[in-house]
């Protein structure tokens, strides 16, 4: 048996004595807070509320979601977040939101592109900044390949603790000197040629970015 609780945008399932329940308040102000930063920064109006279902365990995600891969947080489109909310691991925040509320624009086929964004909104992996996890990869040498990243084999060689802080930090050097449109122009892109639809969003190629992204970090 699951309770409710609402607020202007989400749903919130959560079994009774659970930890989601003794915190909901703090969860409910959380993701509100989540949803008013990603839809301005998106400008975009999200049609539905979100059912958000606050789980005990990766298992429970997994067996909700529906595929039994135990996981600390999915969304399935259009509407619907699990998330584990335990006493150990508390998966919430921008993450799985973002990809709900950014599918309304598009849904890129990069998958590096679909977890930037999150990770854009998200801002840190592990509780450290995306940006220190990326100053540590450039300092020791151990930096993938951005431009081969947009390509989902290439990405999904690497484990996620590098390639989700890299895709969000990366994501975020565009948006903030590019802006968000002519992010959302790439990210709006349909198709696999991912140095054309650069080249066209932002007019410098994916090396001329990464460069001087590297710089600036360095």
């Amino acid at each position: 048996m699951y309770l409710e609780s609402t607020t202007n945008h989400y749903i919130f399932h959560y079994k009774p004595g659970s930890p989601a329940e003794h915190d909901i308040e703090i969860i409910k102000q959380c993701q509100e807070n989540c949803y008013s930063r990603i839809t301005k920064t998106l400008n975009v109006h999200f049609p539905q509320s979100i059912h958000y279902w606050l789980c005990e365990s990766p298992e429970d995600v997994g067996r909700l979601y529906g595929d039994d891969e135990p996981c600390n947080g999915a969304a399935r489109e259009p509407d619907t977040v699990y998330a584990v909310y335990n006493e150990h691991i508390k998966c919430i925040g921008a993450h799985e939101d973002a990809h709900l509320i950014s599918y309304t624009i598009a849904v890129p086929e990069s998958v590096f592109l679909r977890e930037g964004l999150a990770m854009f909104f998200d801002s840190e992996w592990w509780g450290e900044p995306n940006e220190v996890w990326v100053r540590k990869f450039i300092e020791n040498n151990t930096l993938p390949s951005i431009r081969k990243l947009f390509s989902d084999e290439y990405f999904y060689e690497y484990d996620c603790a590098v390639t989700y802080p890299v895709a969000g930090e990366f994501t975020g050097y565009l948006i903030n000197t590019f802006g968000i449109e002519k992010y959302l122009d790439l990210y709006r892109y349909k198709g696999l040629d991912w140095h054309k639809a650069f080249f066209e969003a932002f007019e410098m190629t994916i090396d001329e970015a990464v460069s001087e992204f590297i710089l600036k970090l360095s």
